[in-house]
């Protein structure tokens, strides 16, 4: 029975709740020795406290028994991403030279939704150092590892959360995204994550990318992530940016399909090389929402690749966070991490003013694009999976993530809305996905194009082969499970 409760959704867990067919205690059981089972392998988590995380899952289990739910999600385990804070936990961010107690009894916008609708907290997941990159490994917590291959890389920064929906560790899980950082491992880890609309989810404390970077959900079902979107948008006064809440309701369009809606597929941004492999299976993911009703049109945007203007901005901001730091703190941190805010330290006003308007122009392009169609279809990424506890591939022509990530960052720059859903696996078995890109503030129908593709296609009865394996412990592939902090 337990590892039947590890293939279920948070949707069908709530409804299981309902009916009394189990517990918000026994489904977290089984995902704790799930995580015990193959967290050595993957270091998926960097921390877990079973004592905490099961006193949670038991009040839940009172409430439903007294018929007493809290909320939208009460029993369901999350998996947090350590870079919210969490009032019990310590927030490490993947850094040494964090002091564990100056984080303690605060609490992200995030959590706080979550509390206030009965999640589990399961433990904090894996990032790399103050999430700067699009793999994750930090001198802190070592490197996370692909589900489908543990030789290979979950994908960053997000990652660990990544990794663990995959392998049943939990059925959702919080990440942030100012580069692709939710939707670079959902790809890499064959799961579905969401970056909606800059502001729709508040956050707290500010990132130090700044206005780059957005929070959504992960999980194995985009039906979850709309689910987790209900909660994760409520109103925070801390975040001064984050929008209005507009009643915004998305699970009630959901399942109305995609039938009449005009759709641009760019297999390739007009810049971007792409490996054949995940072209082909990109293309015929593409021709499943013809199916389904949609106008699809194969068009470019029409911008030139923004790498140059978004390093800007993006390695600014890992500057300012590291401006205050000593050398002796620093050479405890990420050496890539340090490099990278070294070289923006000596980037000029005009720089950074430069690559905003460049960033402004490519905003009012899309608005515009997005005046013809209603969404944008385009790979995840142009890669699959590469060897783990690297930045970029061997023998790759730049040494920093971005430049694999060409699909991803320029709508970090614009602030509209991405989903990433698995659409196919490579000859090696490892998983490609499809991006799904919409206009400022279409969330809703974003999440009503993945949950019509995924249940045209699912692939979502596919698990990691090492899902069910027992597991073991191999300390030369993961960094070990912390049961206490």
């Amino acid at each position: 029975m337990s590892r039947e409760l590890l293939r279920l959704s948070a949707t069908e867990l709530l409804g299981a709740y309902r009916k009394g067919d189990t517990t918000p205690t026994e489904v977290t059981q089984a995902m704790l020795a799930q995580i015990e089972r193959h967290n050595p392998t993957v270091n998926a988590f960097c921390l877990v406290d079973q004592e905490t995380t099961l006193e949670w899952a038991e009040a839940s289990t009172k409430r439903w028994q007294e018929a007493q739910p809290q909320g939208l999600l009460d029993g369901v385990p999350v998996a947090i991403k350590d870079v919210f804070m969490t009032p019990m936990w310590p927030t490490l961010r993947g850094s040494k030279v964090v002091r564990p107690d100056s984080t303690l009894g605060k609490e992200s916008p995030c959590i706080s939704a979550l509390t206030r609708h009965g999640y589990i907290p399961l433990g904090k997941t894996t990032t790399p150092e103050l999430g700067w990159k699009g793999v994750t490994d930090s001198p802190l917590c070592g490197p996370t590892h692909n589900p489908w291959n543990p030789q290979k890389t979950a994908g960053g920064s997000s990652g660990g959360s990544a990794s663990a929906i995959a392998l049943g560790m939990g059925p959702l899980a919080l990440g942030t995204d100012a580069g692709g950082s939710i939707r670079i491992p959902a790809g890499f880890s064959g799961i579905v994550g969401f970056k909606p609309t800059y502001g729709e989810v508040p956050h707290w404390p500010a990132s130090p990318f700044g206005s780059l970077s957005h929070v959504g959900p992960m999980s194995w079902t985009v039906e979850d992530c709309a689910l987790m979107m209900q909660v994760l948008s409520e109103p925070d006064p801390r975040d001064s940016q984050a929008l209005p809440r507009h009643q915004e309701d998305y699970l009630s369009h959901l399942k109305d399909g995609i039938k009449g809606l005009k759709i641009a597929y760019s297999p390739d941004l007009g810049y971007a090389d792409v490996d054949p492999d995940i072209a082909q299976t990109v293309a015929e993911a593409v021709r499943v929402f013809e199916a389904l009703g949609a106008t699809v049109v194969r068009t470019d945007p029409g911008f030139v690749n923004p790498m140059g203007a978004f390093s800007h901005l993006f390695y600014s901001g890992a500057a300012n966070a590291l401006r205050d730091l000593t050398m002796r703190q620093k050479e405890k941190m990420d050496p890539g991490l340090v490099e990278v805010a070294q070289k923006a330290s000596r980037l000029s006003m005009l720089d950074y003013l430069g690559a905003h308007n460049e960033r402004m122009s490519l905003s009012e392009k899309m608005a515009l694009f997005h005046q013809k169609y209603d969404l944008l279809l385009t790979p995840t990424l142009p890669i699959a999976a590469f060897t783990a506890n690297r930045e970029v591939p061997e023998d790759w022509p730049s040494t920093r993530w971005p430049s694999w990530t060409p699909f991803t960052y320029p709508f970090n720059m614009t602030g509209q809305p991405a989903l990433s859903v698995p659409c196919g696996f490579s000859r090696e078995g490892l998983p490609i996905s499809l991006q799904i890109v919409g206009p400022r503030f279409a969330d809703s129908t974003v999440l009503q194009a993945g949950f019509a593709y995924q249940q045209a296609a699912p692939l979502t009865d596919r698990r990691p082969p090492m899902f069910d394996e027992a597991g073991g412990y191999d300390d030369e592939q993961g960094g070990g499970l912390l049961n206490r902090w």
